[in-house]
């Protein structure tokens, strides 16, 4: 194993990974506030770690950054639901089947030519309700990495095990529920971290696109045209927050699920 010279890098490494991620986190602010010092650059330009606090106070005792995060909260879940609802069966029938397989493969790959910011617009032309059509631009970014972590998980599967099963006479739906899916589930789950995080991202695009005074995706228009860079930067740094969350949700949820899984250097 790699060891560090610098004393500092090696008492950090020694470090809980909370703590290391707090120290990293605390340098990063002190290096931002050394740039706005030293370029003096005016709030509306390049605020300050200080300045942004305050105004994460002021939105959240105004209640305005509470009522636009649950907004855009309610897009992203329904978002990644549907959207894993949709691609893991898909990608179960694209695996089995090689004709479904020949057949839609090629639409579902030259989809993914087209920017989602260019579909968003006919969507909001399509669907009347300003919230499902936000709802399906976030189902149409997290659909195709979990169709593709889908099919990518349940091909690795050893052939030798289904060889197994069938001289066991199981049927379909055991060989599904005993191997397929606990064998697919690591890949699984590491789509659904990819999709966790691109929920966030279609959902931004869907308020960006449908100027509905709700969500996110408006402060944030509406701090640009305003030149509040300091409300921008809150924005942002919620978004962040949300997408994390949502990453760790995963990530609790793989190791409860995949607590057999063990490693060189013990148990997941």
């Amino acid at each position: 194993m790699m060891t560090h010279r610098n004393p500092f890098l090696r008492w950090l490494n020694a470090r809980p990974a909370w703590l290391t991620i707090v120290v990293s986190f605390l340098i990063l602010l002190a290096i931002w506030q050394m740039i706005v010092i030293l370029g003096q650059y005016p709030p509306f330009i390049l605020p300050g770690p200080v300045d942004v606090a305050r105004q994460f106070i002021v939105l959240l005792q105004d209640g305005r950054l509470v009522r636009h995060s649950l907004i855009t909260l309610s897009e992203v879940i329904p978002g990644l639901i549907i959207g894993v609802l949709i691609a893991m069966p898909l990608g179960y029938l694209l695996t089995k089947s090689p004709l479904a397989e020949r057949l839609i493969s090629p639409y579902l790959i030259a989809s993914q030519a087209i920017p989602v910011i260019a579909i968003a617009p006919l969507l909001t032309i399509w669907i009347q309700s300003w919230y499902w059509s936000r709802v399906l631009v976030a189902v149409l970014v997290v659909f195709f990495p979990i169709l593709i972590t889908s099919i990518a998980g349940l091909r690795a599967v050893p052939a030798h095990l289904y060889d197994l099963m069938r001289s066991l006479r199981a049927s379909p739906s055991q060989i599904f529920r005993k191997l397929e899916f606990p064998a697919a589930l690591p890949t699984l789950l590491a789509g659904l971290k990819v999709g966790a995080t691109l929920a966030v991202i279609g959902a931004l695009v869907g308020e960006f696109v449908q100027p509905k005074s709700q969500g996110l995706g408006f402060l944030l228009v509406t701090a640009r045209y305003q030149f509040r860079t300091d409300t921008v930067f809150v924005v942002l740094a919620t978004l962040a927050a949300m997408a994390l969350s949502l990453y760790g949700l995963v990530v609790l949820a793989e190791r409860r699920l995949l607590r057999w899984r063990t490693y060189g250097n013990g148990a997941v």
